[in-house]
């Protein structure tokens, strides 16, 4: 690749890569889960599976991106040229197709909800109200279909720039600004009356809520909040000099990632006890329950308002590298098809997206194998096609790629000590895999 193809700075990349490794997962569905599954006890499972399964899988999928410079199929077919190997980059083309079709949707109920904040439309309402608000925005089709459209074109905008001046510009202002205002939010969080119960349910662990159920659910929740199986991260690291630690920039990235989770449980569960409510609320937590709490605060609306441009920010982020992955692929490197790219898919994306859109509302009679449109595009990628594709992306790097260019490539740019590379070495070849298909076979049984 052209070193107009690269990521600036180490920095940048970092940011870039952590803003698509932070999204739904982290500040969506990390809360809720939590709350389900006895917050501290759950928090610690999740921190020590992450480290043992979704940073070997992310410095896996950097090892293959940096390796051959080029996008997701590319990189298979120039490792492993002449073999099927490159279905892994297909396979992650079309997980991020149906995966940005609907996370376009959860995007675009974020802006709604803005604009709501905003326009005075959310303030003095009771729960009940909230709840019935919420579905009767997701239910109604040009909301849903046109603030869908908006996300989409504001995500294509930025991936006709280019990488340097598109993704990498974009998510060194998002990035930082998504951190500074989590700060503004959990200082308002842990000093509101009985916020104390709140911090101790996070950090506490009351270790007779951990069941089997516990322990699959953050093993889970530790694969999915890093996004890896979908071939994102090779096509970034693909992006990325030589020169470059990985392992250091894949520890920052994981960091941050955990960061972003503490931060997100520090705003939420702290406002959820101070006010008397349960942490359990589930997916609808953020548009229903913290409604209600900011509403009780002074200058709540404002809170909430600056807690919707965070989720925004986050949700944004990963959006970009969903869209980059199969624009990556189909330019080949060249910046002068990125533009149509970008336009053909992204709208390709959203015009799949529409159902899942309106399955909330004129189609939510329709149901596949016993799921809404919506429920059936997520429960494909999260459950099916994102565990093959981190499965496959283990076997490949721990069987196919020579170990001693692994270490290589791993050493470039850094001082990493071969009994480091081994333990890695073991956890990808030996433990991930077993722990991917526990999770698939946990998933998949539900």
């Amino acid at each position: 690749m052209s070193q107009q193809e690269q990521f600036s700075t180490r920095l940048g990349f970092i940011l870039s890569a952590a803003g698509s490794a932070i999204g739904l997962g982290a500040i969506w569905k990390f809360p809720y889960v939590a709350g389900q599954n006895g917050g501290g006890a759950f928090l610690i499972i999740f921190l020590l599976f992450t480290v043992i399964l979704g940073l070997p899988l992310l410095l896996a999928e950097f090892s293959i991106g940096r390796t051959a410079q080029k996008s997701a199929v590319g990189s298979f077919k120039a490792i492993a040229p002449g073999t099927n190997w490159y279905f892994i980059g297909v396979l992650g083309m079309i997980a991020v197709f149906i995966m940005l079709s609907f996370y376009s949707v959860i995007g675009g109920w974020i802006i709604t909800y803005f604009w709501k904040v905003i326009s005075g439309q959310l303030s003095g309402l009771t729960e009940a109200e909230y709840g019935i608000l919420f579905a009767d925005t997701v239910a109604n089709p040009v909301i849903s279909i046109g603030a869908q459209l908006l996300f989409m074109v504001i995500t294509i905008f930025v991936i006709t720039r280019g990488v340097q001046n598109g993704i990498e510009k974009t998510n060194k202002i998002m990035m930082p600004a998504l951190f500074i205002l989590f700060i503004i939010l959990v200082v308002r969080s842990i000093t509101l009356d009985g916020a104390s119960a709140g911090v101790s349910f996070l950090f506490q662990p009351d270790l007779s809520k951990v069941t089997s159920n516990t322990i699959l659910e953050a093993m889970g929740q530790s694969f999915f909040t890093l996004s890896v199986g979908v071939t994102g991260m090779i096509t970034y690291s693909a992006y990325l000099s030589k020169e470059q630690n990985m392992p250091k920039s894949a520890l920052s990235i994981v960091a941050m990632n955990i960061m972003v989770v503490i931060l997100a449980g520090l705003v939420i569960f702290p406002a959820v006890f101070a006010f008397g409510m349960e942490p359990d609320a589930g997916p609808v937590l953020l548009f229903n329950v913290l409604p209600t709490i900011f509403s009780q605060m002074p200058f709540g609306m404002l809170f909430f308002a600056t807690f919707l441009v965070v989720f925004l920010f986050a949700t944004l982020t990963s959006a970009f590298s969903m869209l980059e992955i199969i624009v990556a692929v189909l330019s080949k490197g060249n910046p002068a098809k990125r533009k149509k790219w970008a336009w053909i898919i992204g709208l390709a994306i959203f015009l799949f997206g529409v159902p899942s859109a309106l399955s909330f509302g004129v189609l939510s009679d329709i149901s596949l194998f016993g799921k809404s449109i919506f429920d059936l595009a997520d429960y494909t990628v999260s459950n099916v096609l994102m565990p093959i594709g981190a499965l496959q992306i283990s076997i490949f790097v721990s069987f196919k790629m020579k170990k001693s260019a692994l270490y290589e490539e791993l050493k470039r740019g850094s001082n990493l000590k071969y009994g480091v590379f081994q333990a890695w070495f073991f956890l990808i070849r030996y433990v991930v895999p077993v722990l991917i298909i526990v999770v698939m076979v946990d998933a998949i049984s539900k």
